[in-house]
């Protein structure tokens, strides 16, 4: 069971962090921390030790798939969860996600008011 205090969200769209942050910190209650870029993800991961990370898929540089891949090569992100977020939620890309590893898939747009409420269904805690 994890305790969720902070939470990651890596996205190249700023109004999505903003949003994000705002969902994430005023509804869910959380510490967020934000990240541009997957390269930004695994610096920021690595120093703020998130309790989960969510990740956009698509991103200019390094993708969320990518990025997963890094975050689970460094030791303090190896077991972080890691919720994908993307417009794409056809079967076969959410399968390919949860192949990955990550424990949920969340479609953009997503609800600012229900969206902690999804998380939570997905890391209880």
């Amino acid at each position: 069971m994890t305790t969720l205090r902070k939470v990651m969200l890596v996205d190249d769209e700023e109004d999505i962090r903003a949003i994000g942050k705002l969902s994430l910190s005023r509804v869910g209650g959380w510490n967020t921390v934000l990240a541009a870029s997957g390269t930004e993800a695994l610096s920021k991961a690595a120093e703020e030790l998130p309790d989960l990370i969510l990740l956009d898929v698509m991103m200019p540089g390094m993708d969320g798939p990518t990025t997963f891949g890094e975050l689970r090569k460094q030791v303090a992100t190896s077991s972080t969860p890691i919720i994908f977020m993307t417009a794409k939620v056809q079967k076969q890309e959410v399968e390919r996600y949860l192949g990955l590893g990550a424990v949920g898939v969340i479609s953009k747009p997503f609800d600012p008011m229900t969206l902690p409420k999804e998380i939570r269904k997905l890391v209880p805690g």
